[in-house]
C-alpha cells in the first residue's frame, strides 16, 4: 500500500517537520468502538474558536504538512478563517492499527470525527468537509450518517455511487483505472474482476447501498471537470439529490464543471489552468474560490448571494465561458445528426451509396493506444491531448471529418455515435474519440468510450451472445457528458476503432472467457479482427450530438483574444479593452448571478471604477453580437 513516491514524500516531509510554518500538531480521535484515528489539526494564530473544515484521506494526512493546505492556503493558515483537521482513514497509514474485520465503516467514522471536532475548544461547532476523489467519497458516506455539527460538503470529481458501468462502460473493463485502484491499496479487483456481468452482486446488492440521493441531509457543492472519468455519475446524482434529498435542503445543492481532468498525478487538476495541451486560464482558480464563498455561507454566515446563485454553472470549452442553468442538461439544444460517408467525411447528408462500407484490422496485440482522456493510472496522460500523431495515423482507425466550420457549433450534453457493423470474429470492440480539429491539424480529444459486442442486448448472463461472422449489427454508443463550442475554423472528427488500450481491456475476438484468472489484461489465443462500418444509404452511421445549430453560413469568429480585462485581482479600478466591435456592453454580477453593474463599451478602452463595490468575486461579462464572454474578477478590501 505504501508505494515507493509516497514513502519518499513521507521522509522528506519529516525532514521539514521542524521548520514547518503551519502550526499543527497530532491529536489522536476517538471512534464509536474505541479505536483511535491520528488527525492533524492546523489552528490560525490568535484563534479563539471558528469553523473547521475536515479532510478525511486514505493518502497519507501528513503529505499536506508537505504540499499545504488546499482551497490556495497553503502554508498561510494564518490568514485562514477557517482550521483544519486532516485524518487518516481507519486501515490507511496512521490508521493501519484499527481495522479490523466488521470495523465501522467510513461514514461512522466520519460521524465520529464530525461530532469530536465540535466539541473541541477550539471549534464554534461549524463543520464543513472537503476533499477530491476517494476524498470526495468519504463526505457523502459522513453526510449519510448525518453528525449533528455537520452544515456541508464540498465533494470534488466524486460520486458516491458503485456501479457496474463505473468499472465496465457498455461491457468493457476500464483496465488501467482498475489497476490503478490496486496499486493505491484500495483491492478493488478482487470484488470486481469476479462479476464481469450484471448480475445479482450489482443490481441488488452493490448499487442500492451506494445510491442514496434521501439522505443527503446538508448542502452539497459538486465540482467536477469535463476531462474526468466521473462526470456520468455526478451529474447523475446531483439531479437526484435537486429532487430526492429532504425537501428543506434540495434547493441548497450546487454543481460545479470545470475543463479538469481527474488529477492524482502531474500537474493538471481540478482548478489548474493547464490541461493536457491545451489551457484554460478564465478557469483557473474557480474552484478554490466558489468552495471558499459556499464555505464563507454555510460555515460563517456571510451574507455573499450564494444562496441566490445558479444551481449549476458550468464552463463551455472552445469558446472558454463560464454558464449559469437552473438544470442539467440546459435548455434550448437540438439533436443534429452528421452522417458518415465512404470518403471519411461527415456532414448532414445521408449517403448516396446503397452499399459502401469501411473495413480495418484490429490485433489485440498491437492495440490502438490510449493517449490522454479521463484516464487514472499514474503513468498515463490525463485530459485533451492530440490523436493526430499518435492514433490517427495507425491503419487501424476510421477518421470521420467534417468540413472546415463557418461558424461556431455548440455540443451541451451526451453525443451518441450509431454505428452498423460487421465482424468476422464472434466478439470484438468498437471504440469512439471524438475530437476537435484545429486549424493546426492537431486533432484534440474532446472524450471517448468504447461498446463491447457481446454485450449488444444487454449485459446480464442471459442477454450476451456472441456475433455471427459476416452479420449486420446497429449498436448506439453514448459518450460522457460535455460542453464544448466547435469554433469556426476548426472541425469536428469522430474517430472509430476497435480498442483504446490500456484505458480499456483488450477484447481478444473470442466469445471465450474475457478475464482468465481474474486477470484485468490477459491475452489468450487472442484473433486478429476485420471489421467494418457500413456508410450508405440503406445501413447508415454517424453521431448526433445536442447542438444549438449546423454552420450554413460564413461568420467571423470572436474569442477572447479580441478582449481583456485587468488587473485582476484589483482594489479599485477594471481596465476593459476591446479591440473590435466597438457596440459592446460591460457587465459585472456578484456570484448568485445578480446584475451589479452595466457600462457602455463605446471606446476600445473604458475605466471602470469598483472601489465602492464589496470585496469578493464577481462575474465579468463583454457582450457582443457574437455573444457573452466571462471573467472572474476578485476585488479586494482597499482597508
Amino acid at each position: 500500500m505504501k508505494n515507493p513516491l509516497l514513502v519518499a514524500l513521507l521522509l522528506f516531509t519529516h525532514t521539514l517537520s521542524a521548520q514547518f510554518i503551519l502550526p499543527d500538531f497530532v491529536d489522536s480521535v476517538p471512534m464509536s468502538d474505541g479505536k483511535k484515528l491520528p488527525a492533524d489539526v492546523y489552528i490560525p494564530a490568535n484563534w479563539t474558536s471558528g469553523p473547521v473544515i475536515l479532510i478525511q484521506t486514505p493518502y497519507n494526512r501528513q503529505l499536506f504538512r508537505l504540499s499545504g493546505l488546499p482551497l490556495g492556503i497553503g502554508n498561510a493558515i494564518d490568514s485562514s478563517h477557517y482550521a483544519f483537521v486532516i485524518t487518516d482513514w481507519r486501515g490507511f497509514w496512521g490508521g493501519a492499527q484499527a481495522e479490523y474485520s466488521g470495523a465501522p465503516g467510513n461514514g461512522q467514522d466520519g460521524y465520529s470525527i464530525v461530532e469530536w471536532i465540535a466539541a473541541q475548544s477550539w471549534s464554534n461547532g461549524e463543520v464543513g468537509t472537503w476533499g477530491p476523489s476517494a476524498l470526495g467519497n468519504v463526505q457523502y458516506l459522513t453526510a449519510k450518517e448525518n453528525p449533528p455539527h455537520l452544515r456541508c460538503i464540498c465533494p470534488l470529481v466524486a460520486g458516491p455511487q458503485t456501479i457496474y458501468q463505473e468499472y465496465y462502460p457498455n461491457g468493457c473493463l476500464r483496465t488501467e483505472y482498475l489497476e490503478q485502484l490496486d496499486a493505491l491499496g484500495f483491492g478493488t479487483s478482487s470484488w470486481v474482476l469476479p462479476f464481469p456481468f450484471y448480475s445479482y452482486a450489482w443490481s441488488a446488492l452493490a448499487e442500492p447501498a451506494s445510491f442514496y440521493p434521501d439522505s443527503i441531509f446538508v448542502p452539497c457543492f459538486m465540482i467536477g471537470g469535463w476531462y474526468d472519468h466521473n462526470v456520468e455519475k455526478m451529474i447523475d446524482f446531483f439531479n437526484a439529490i435537486r429532487t430526492q434529498s429532504p425537501s428543506n435542503v434540495r434547493a441548497e445543492h450546487r454543481l460545479l464543471m470545470g475543463p479538469w481532468a481527474h488529477g492524482g498525478h502531474g500537474s493538471a487538476h481540478v482548478g489548474t489552468a493547464n490541461q493536457g495541451e491545451l489551457s484554460y486560464p478564465d478557469a483557473e482558480g474557480w474552484s478554490d474560490s466558489l468552495a471558499l464563498v459556499f464555505f464563507d455561507f454555510h460555515l460563517r454566515g456571510i451574507a455573499n448571494g450564494w444562496d441566490n446563485s445558479s444551481a449549476v454553472r458550468y464552463f463551455r470549452m472552445g469558446e472558454n465561458t463560464w454558464q449559469n442553468s437552473a438544470t442539467w442538461p440546459p435548455s434550448g439544444f437540438n439533436p443534429l445528426t452528421l452522417y458518415f460517408h465512404p470518403d471519411q467525411s461527415m456532414d448532414i447528408t445521408i449517403p448516396t451509396s446503397s452499399t459502401a462500407s469501411l473495413s480495418y484490422t484490429y490485433d489485440p496485440n498491437d492495440p490502438s493506444p490510449t493517449v490522454g482522456g479521463p484516464t487514472l493510472r499514474s503513468d498515463q496522460l490525463q485530459g485533451p491531448y492530440d490523436q493526430s500523431d499518435s492514433v490517427e495515423v495507425r491503419n487501424d482507425v476510421l477518421k470521420f471529418t467534417t468540413d472546415v466550420l463557418a461558424q461556431d457549433l455548440t455540443l451541451t450534453g451526451n453525443a451518441v455515435v450509431h454505428l452498423e457493423i460487421s465482424s468476422n470474429r464472434y466478439d470484438t470492440d468498437f471504440d469512439i474519440r471524438l475530437c476537435d480539429v484545429y486549424p493546426s491539424g492537431a486533432s484534440m480529444l474532446v472524450n471517448d468510450a468504447a461498446y463491447r459486442m457481446r454485450f449488444l442486448n444487454g449485459f446480464a448472463p442471459a442477454d450476451t451472445a456472441a456475433l455471427v461472422p459476416g452479420n449486420q449489427y446497429a449498436v448506439n454508443i453514448e459518450l460522457p457528458k460535455t460542453a464544448i463550442t466547435f469554433l469556426a475554423g476548426h472541425r469536428i472528427r469522430v474517430d472509430v476503432s476497435s480498442s483504446n488500450y490500456p484505458r480499456f481491456n483488450r477484447n481478444m475476438n473470442t466469445d471465450g472467457t474475457m478475464y482468465p484468472s481474474l486477470n484485468p489484461d490477459t491475452l489468450v489465443n487472442p484473433l486478429i479482427a476485420t471489421n467494418t462500418v457500413y456508410t450508405n444509404s440503406l445501413h447508415s452511421s454517424g453521431i448526433t450530438l445536442p447542438a444549438t445549430n449546423w454552420p450554413n453560413a460564413v461568420s467571423e469568429n470572436e474569442s477572447a483574444s479580441t478582449w481583456n480585462i485587468w488587473p485582476v485581482p484589483t482594489q479599485n479600478i477594471l481596465h476593459v479593452l476591446i479591440t473590435k466591435n466597438s457596440n459592446a456592453q460591460f457587465n459585472l454580477r456578484d456570484v448568485s448571478g445578480r446584475l451589479i453593474l452595466t457600462v457602455p463599451l463605446k471606446e476600445m478602452n473604458t475605466d471602470i471604477f469598483v472601489d465602492k463595490l464589496a470585496a469578493g468575486i464577481y462575474m465579468a461579462e463583454i457582450k457582443t453580437e457574437k455573444g457573452i464572454f466571462s471573467k472572474k474578477v476578485i476585488i479586494q478590501n482597499l482597508n
